[in-house]
C-alpha cells in the first residue's frame, strides 16, 4: 500500500482479503487458538514462528487494525492497546526501567502528566518536565546521563500547543535517545510526526481515529528508524538476551524494524495484559475508514468557532493553532498545513464561574469527559481531566482554572455558532 495516497490507506490498508474471504476484517472473538502439536505450539512461545496461541498477547483482528495505523504514519510496524493511556505506558516502560530518567514537554494531556511524574516515579524512572516553547540549549540542559526517552504531543491536550517535532527529535537523537510522540489530535491525516524525526508514534484511537465515542483504545507505532544496538549500552531490553524468552536479543532476531513493537508485545503484554478487545479493534476500523473524510470538517468546524470566539467580546482568550496570531500560528503551519484538529480552548472574561455558566446554557454541546469525537463536546479541564494537577502544574500545562475545552463534531458550523452565541448571551460577566 505504499503507494497509495493516506486517503485510500484508511480504507484498505491492513487487511486482504484472500479469495473467497471476508471482504471486511472478521472479529476473531476467539481468547485462544487450536495446534495439531506441542512442537507446533513451542515455536510460537520461543517466538521462532508467528501466529498466535493467546488473545492476551496478540489477536489477528488487532494487528489487521495496527497494520493500517503503522501505514498511515509511515511506521514498519504497530500493536493496539486496550487505552490510550496503555500506549503511552507501553511506548515508555519498554524502553525504561527502575533508575531511568525521561524528558517530557509539560503542556500534555493531564492524565498522561500523571503517569509520567507520580505512577513512573514510583517504579523507579524519574521525569524532567520542559516547555514546548523551550529553546535547544534548555531542551539540552534537561538532559542526563540516564535519559532513555522524550516524549510530546503533536498538539497537546488541552492546551493547544504544537510540539516542534523536528526540533525535539534533533535534541533527542543528539543524546542518543528516540523521540516519543502522541498523534492522537491531527492523527496521521493531518500530521505525521515520523516524517520529522519522531521515532515512536501513539495515539488514544478512542478519539478522532475511532471518531464515534463507542470504543476506547489505542496504538503504538514504531518508525523503524531508531538504531537500538547502536546505543546498546542505554536499552538492554532490547540489546541484551532476555532470559523470560529463552536468551533472545530482540534488536538481532527482530531487526530495527521490528524489535520495539516485537519486545512490547511478547514482554509487556504478556505481563500486562491491556489487550484491545477485538470487537473495539473491529469499531476502530469502521472509523478508521472515514478518518479522512471526517478531519477535514472537524478542522473547518474548529476553525469558524475559533474565529467566532476570537471576536466575541466576552472572550479573554482563545487557543487555536490555526488563527493567525496564535503563538503555534507558523509552527503548525510547518507541521500542519492542512489544519491540525476541531478542538479549540479559550478563557472567558469572570474565570472559572463565568465557564461554568456558559457550559450549563449549552444545547447541542453535551458536558463530557471526552473529546474528538463526531458529536460535540466540552468540559472545564481543571475540574475534570486535569484535576490531579496542583495550580503550579495547571499553569505550567497552559491550562488555567477557567479554561473551556470544546471539541467540534460534524455538526453544521452554522448551528454550532449559534448555540455558543446563545449561551454566551447569558453569561453575566
Amino acid at each position: 500500500m505504499s503507494d497509495y495516497t493516506i486517503n485510500t490507506k484508511c480504507v484498505q490498508a491492513g487487511y486482504t482479503p484472500g479469495n473467497g474471504e471476508p471482504r471486511q476484517i472478521p472479529i476473531i472473538q476467539s481468547t485462544t487458538f487450536k495446534y495439531d502439536t506441542s512442537e507446533d505450539m513451542g515455536k510460537l512461545f520461543d517466538l521462532e514462528a508467528s501466529g498466535y496461541f493467546y488473545t492476551r498477547l496478540a489477536n489477528p483482528t488487532n494487528d489487521h487494525v495496527a497494520a493500517k495505523i503503522a501505514a498511515l504514519e509511515g511506521g514498519t510496524a504497530g500493536m493496539l492497546t486496550s487505552s490510550g493511556q496503555a500506549a503511552n505506558f507501553f511506548a515508555l516502560f519498554n524502553i525504561c526501567e527502575a533508575g531511568s530518567h525521561i524528558v517530557a514537554s509539560s503542556s500534555i494531556y493531564g492524565g498522561t502528566f500523571n503517569l509520567i511524574s507520580v505512577t513512573l516515579k514510583k517504579m523507579g524512572i524519574d521525569s524532567t518536565f520542559v516547555s514546548p516553547t523551550a529553546t535547544e540549549e534548555e531542551l539540552n540542559a534537561a538532559f542526563r546521563e540516564n535519559t532513555r526517552a522524550m516524549f510530546g504531543e503533536t498538539i497537546a491536550n488541552p492546551a493547544l500547543t504544537v510540539l516542534d517535532i523536528e526540533m525535539f527529535a534533533k535534541v533527542a537523537h543528539a543524546h542518543g535517545v528516540p523521540l516519543i510522540v502522541d498523534n492522537t489530535f491531527p492523527t496521521p491525516v493531518n500530521c505525521r510526526p515520523i516524517e520529522w524525526g519522531a521515532d515512536i508514534v501513539t495515539h488514544s484511537t478512542t478519539k478522532y481515529m475511532d471518531g464515534h465515542g463507542a470504543a476506547v483504545g489505542g496504538a503504538i507505532v514504531d518508525s523503524g528508524n531508531f538504531d537500538w544496538m547502536a546505543h546498546a549500552d542505554k536499552y538492554p531490553g532490547l540489546c541484551t538476551p532476555d532470559d523470560s524468552y529463552h536468551g533472545i536479543t530482540y534488536a538481532e532476531k527482530f531487526g530495527q524494524g521490528a524489535a520495539f513493537i516485537t519486545k512490547a508485545t511478547s514482554q509487556l503484554m504478556r505481563d500486562l495484559g491491556c489487550i484491545q478487545a477485538p470487537q473495539n479493534a473491529f469499531l476502530l476500523n469502521l472509523g478508521l475508514e472515514s478518518l479522512h473524510v471526517r478531519m477535514p470538517r472537524h478542522v473547518e468546524n474548529g476553525q469558524a468557532v475559533a474565529e467566532f470566539l476570537a471576536n466575541h467580546p466576552k472572550v479573554e482568550k482563545v487557543n487555536y493553532p490555526g488563527l493567525p496570531g496564535d503563538a503555534y500560528y507558523e509552527i503548525a503551519k510547518k507541521y500542519m498545513p492542512n489544519g491540525g484538529c476541531g478542538v479549540v480552548s479559550f478563557e472567558l472574561k469572570g474565570g472559572r464561574a463565568s465557564a461554568e455558566a456558559f457550559m450549563k446554557e449549552l444545547k447541542l454541546a453535551a458536558i463530557e469527559t471526552h473529546v474528538a469525537d463526531a458529536r460535540t463536546c466540552c468540559l472545564n479541564p481543571a475540574t475534570s481531566t486535569h484535576r490531579q494537577m496542583t495550580e503550579e502544574q495547571l499553569k505550567e500545562a497552559g491550562v488555567p482554572a477557567g479554561l473551556v475545552r470544546i471539541s467540534l463534531g460534524l455538526e453544521d458550523k452554522i448551528d454550532l455558532i449559534a448555540d455558543l452565541a446563545q449561551a454566551l448571551d447569558k453569561v453575566e460577566i
